[in-house]
This record gives C-alpha cells, sequence and structure tokens, in this order.
C-alpha cells in the first residue's frame, strides 16, 4: 500500500535510509532538514531511487516551521499518513561544562520538536488514520556520563510516545517509539565508519521501520528495541 510519509531529519543518517527504504516500497515520501543546501541534495540523491520525493526546509523546533511543513504536505499530495520523526541531535558533554544554548538545543530538537510535529500531524491523521515512529534510543534506558541531556530527552521521548499511544489509539492512529543500540553514522560529530563491523547501520533501522508499517492491523508494535547482534565485548 503507498502511503504519503514525512520524515523529520531525512537528509543524513537514520532518516535517509528510512526514506530510502520506504521509498524502494512505492511510498511518497517527504523529508525535512535545518538547511537549504542538505535538503537539496538528500532530494536530489533519493530522486534516483525514485520520483515521489520531496525535500522541505524546516526547524523541528520552530512550531511556525513545522506547520508550514505538514501543511505543505497536505495541499500537494492530500494527506499525511505515516510521520517519522527522526531529527535529532546530541552532545557528548559533562552537565557542569554545558551551556544552557545547548541544552536547549538536544531537548527542543529531540523531545519538543517531537511534540511540535505531532501536535501539527494529528488533526489529518484523525481523518483516515496513521502513524506516528518516534525514533529514540537505547540511551534512554542506560545513561551514560556525557550523554545526561541527550539520554533524559530520550527517556522523555520514550513517555510521551507511550501516553500519545495510548491517547490515539481509537482515533485509528498507531505510535510506535523505536529504540535503536549502538549505529554507525555520523551522528554528534563521530566518524561514521568507527565500528560498522559490529554496530547497526542506518539501513538495519530503516529496514525495521519499513517492516513496521506493514505489521497486521490488529496489532501494535507500540516499543521496538533494536540491538547490534554481537555487540564488542568489553575488554
Amino acid at each position: 500500500m503507498s502511503r504519503i510519509i514525512l520524515i523529520t531529519g531525512g537528509t543524513r543518517g537514520i532518516g535517509h535510509a528510512v526514506a530510502e527504504a520506504l521509498l524502494k516500497a512505492g511510498n511518497t515520501v517527504v523529508i525535512t532538514g535545518t538547511t537549504s543546501d542538505g535538503v537539496s541534495r538528500a532530494e536530489l540523491a533519493l530522486s534516483v531511487i525514485a520520483a515521489q520525493v520531496v525535500g522541505i526546509r524546516c526547524d523541528v523546533r520552530d512550531p511556525a516551521s513545522v506547520h508550514r511543513a505538514i501543511e505543505t504536505v497536505v495541499a500537494r499530495f492530500g494527506a499525511l499518513d505515516v510521520l517519522v520523526n527522526c531529527a535529532g541531535v546530541g552532545v557528548g558533554v559533562p552537565i557542569g561544562e554545558m551551556s544552557h544554548d545547548e541544552w536547549d538545543r538536544i531537548i527542543g530538537t529531540n523531545l519538543t520538536g517531537v511534540f511540535n510535529c505531532c501536535k501539527a500531524a494529528i488533526p489529518h491523521m484523525k481523518t483516515r488514520g496513521g502513524w506516528i515512529v518516534n525514533i529514540s534510543s537505547l540511551a534512554s534506558t542506560n545513561p551514560f556520563p556525557g550523554g545526561a541531556a541527550y539520554c533524559a530527552s530520550k527517556a522523555g521521548l520514550n513517555a510521551f510516545g507511550d501516553a500519545l499511544m495510548q491517547e490515539l489509539r481509537y482515533d485509528n492512529i498507531k505510535v510506535t517509539t523505536v529504540l535503536p543500540g549502538s549505529v554507525a553514522t555520523g551522528f554528534s560529530g563521530r566518524d561514521a565508519g568507527a565500528g560498522a563491523d559490529w554496530k547497526l547501520l542506518p539501513e538495519d533501522v530503516a529496514h525495521a521501520i519499513a517492516d513496521l508499517l506493514n505489521h497486521p492491523a490488529r496489532s501494535l508494535p507500540s516499543r521496538v528495541e533494536i540491538r547490534p547482534s554481537r555487540p564488542k565485548k568489553s575488554s
């Protein structure tokens, strides 16, 4: 079944891999990113897979920017069937050294940004049902030094998603929170190739999300954890 899908943070990493997988499945995909150049490059790269891809510049921290993006999707394609909240940031800084601006950027993107997108999307989804997929992290349940802000934002996202799932299930809107473990991406300035011999790849997470959207209607995987099958052993 072809769907109209909006993926925030779709210009790179997991979001870009999700866009690739869902385009290959025959869906219409709209991606967002925070820079015009990044959006244009990703849209061009994805158009090689399928023509039905559109890029929109959007900062999920800004409710007005989110509203414009979602209204653009609905005006152009007539509906919004799936929202994948993939935009995220993380900085490995101890709290004592973290600036207020960095704290606000992490919480604003990873948690408030998801609220902004869900709030704008829900009225359109209520007309014919839909699916909201929030990309969290196993760091939400396994906090680590230097990651307090990031872990807190993702733990909050887990609770947000669980509550939202219960709010919307009788409106025929499904909500799933996906918690990947270590993924080989350039997230937070890391080398995308570091640990790629044992870490998950973005395509692994994308594959799980593509499968999720084809799940039988009678059931709802509300929380999905994805781990490397053979993680690096501690020395």
